[in-house]
């Protein structure tokens, strides 16, 4: 009988384990069944292996961000999907086809980005700009030309001393809608929004401490599993709408750069939870299946 290998958390601060399970022999109307091929990991998946958060309920099975092959297609989704098709997605309850190869407006407003140049601010970017927001962004100075050939119009080194109050300034010279923690710290981010004549939230993608966000500021983490996030309002015109034909058109990057660890298999997630923890940047780390 084949066996499904997965790697689970069992509680916060130890190595995960691989254990086997059946493969399903059916899936409901409404589902699909992949054969994953690759594992794209992130910060979030070695902070949830770190630290035990209030919202994470342990033992789980690690990672989302999937590529693979469909093998078994439900009823309501064989006009979407069939056998052999190449898809990517979230691992919790969402994908989209991947291909082989339209923007919205509202001109004159801006987006700040702390981290430009990490997984999610690479992304982040893109999005954006197809949004037609003009973005601002920080990261380190090799890393400005990247950030640029994603969209950034603007980049600032988030080591300079002065990058607070130079954010600030650029900001304040037109109509910001927000500011997206994609790395890092939160703190800085908050310090931005503090000193901003604009009423800014920062949306963070780590947990926001007691005390680092200013009373006036108001400073969250935004975090969905896939099943939560594919069912949001935007993402129809996300995932269904804008990426796969701003993908096929090369209007939409891959990045940041994939890197692939040396380990395949489920053994090589651990390796890649490790190098994410030592800290990287402009790249993606990936486990391939085999």
């Amino acid at each position: 009988m084949a066996v499904n290998r997965s790697l689970w958390q069992d509680e916060a601060g130890i190595a995960g384990v691989i254990r086997e399970t059946a493969i399903p022999t059916t899936v409901a109307s409404n589902e699909i069944l992949v054969k994953v091929n690759a594992w794209a990991m992130n910060p979030a998946d070695a902070m949830v292996q770190d630290v035990a958060l209030p919202f994470i309920k342990y033992p789980l099975i690690l990672g989302e961000d999937i590529a693979g092959t469909v093998e078994k297609v439900g009823s309501e989704a064989t006009g979407k999907f069939k056998v052999g098709d190449r898809v990517l997605g979230l691992a919790l309850g969402a994908a989209v086809f991947k291909p082989e190869q339209g923007a919205f407006q509202d001109a004159g407003k801006s987006v700040f980005i702390w981290g430009g140049s990490s997984g999610v601010g690479s992304n982040a970017i893109q999005l954006c700009k197809g949004a037609g927001f003009e973005v601002i962004t920080t990261c380190s100075a090799h890393n400005f030309e990247y950030v640029k050939r994603l969209g950034a119009d603007k980049v600032f080194d988030y080591k300079d001393p002065s990058v607070i109050d130079r954010v600030v300034a650029e900001l304040d010279r037109g109509e910001c809608i927000g500011i997206l923690q994609a790395a890092g710290d939160v703190s800085p981010s908050c310090q931005v929004a503090s000193r901003s004549k604009q009423k800014l939230r920062v949306a963070a993608s780590n947990p926001v401490p007691d005390g680092v966000a200013p009373a006036d500021i108001e400073a969250k983490m935004i975090f969905a599993t896939g099943g939560a996030v594919i069912y949001h309002e935007t993402s129809p015109a996300t995932f269904a709408g804008y990426l796969p034909e701003a993908l096929a058109l090369g209007l939409y990057q891959v990045a940041p750069t994939p890197q692939i660890v040396s380990t395949k298999g489920l053994e090589g997630i651990q390796e890649a939870l490790n190098l994410l923890k030592k800290g990287i940047s402009a790249k993606k780390l990936v486990t391939l299946a085999n």
